[in-house]
Order: structure tokens, then sequence, then C-alpha cells
């Protein structure tokens, strides 16, 4: 059962960690246009936004092989 749950987790992080960095790459507007990301643009503004988020799907990405 845990071995299920683990398989899950791992495919969840790595396709946010995807999604989050072809969105970095991309600079798709819908994106970084969200409210949730809305913050992230407004401190570091669009481009500092774009490493932002390419840094944090790295992370995901690395988090799900340490899983």
């Amino acid at each position: 059962m845990t071995e299920n749950t683990n398989l899950l987790g791992m495919i969840f992080f790595i396709a946010a960690g995807l999604f989050s960095i072809i969105s970095s790459i991309f600079n798709w507007n819908f994106f970084f246009e969200n409210s949730r990301a809305y913050f992230f643009v407004k401190i570091f503004g669009r481009n500092g936004a774009r490493i932002f988020y390419s840094l944090l799907g790295a992370l995901l990405i690395y988090l799900a092989f340490k899983l």
C-alpha cells in the first residue's frame, strides 16, 4: 500500500515540477498572470519569477526522487 502511495506522490511532484519549469521556459501568460503567482511577480518581476518557478520546479523533481 505504501509503495503505491509513494509512487503517486512521486508522479505528482515530477508532474508539478515539470509544469513549473515548462511554464517558466515558455513564459506562459496564464501561469504568471494567475492571482497565486502575482505575489512573486510583484516581488521579483516577471523574469525573477520565472527563475523562482524554475528553481521551485527543480526542487519538486529533486524531492520526488528523495521520497
